[in-house]
């Protein structure tokens, strides 16, 4: 359960990145309703990281937490911001993806 609760809280925390990312470029009402959903992501990600690291290792919640908020964030940048997804990106993207990968299994 708790790893699924890590993932969970990853997933905020790439919605906190998006948010915030998407508050750069509004204004008004738009950037105040992308603040506050950047505010509720970022209380959400760190209650679930708080809550897991009682059971699993800090070093290995917070790299794994870390990675899926890289992970995610580049992803969102790529397909929403549509920056560049050149390979050296992607092939370290993929080592990334790995290594989470296989904290997850080096902690059992």
């Amino acid at each position: 359960m708790n790893w699924i609760l890590l993932i969970i809280a990853g997933l905020f925390e790439v919605a906190f990145a998006a948010s915030l990312g998407k508050a750069k470029t509004a204004t008004g009402r738009d950037a105040t309703f992308w603040y506050l959903s950047f505010l509720i992501c970022l209380a959400i990600s760190m209650f679930l990281l708080v809550k897991v690291t009682r059971e699993l290792p800090i070093g290995t919640a917070y790299a794994v937490w870390t990675g899926i908020g890289a992970v995610g964030t580049v992803l969102i940048g790529i397909f929403v911001f549509k920056e560049p997804a050149g390979f050296w990106r992607v092939f370290f993207l993929s080592t990334l993806i790995a290594s989470i990968i296989g904290l997850k299994f080096a902690s059992n």
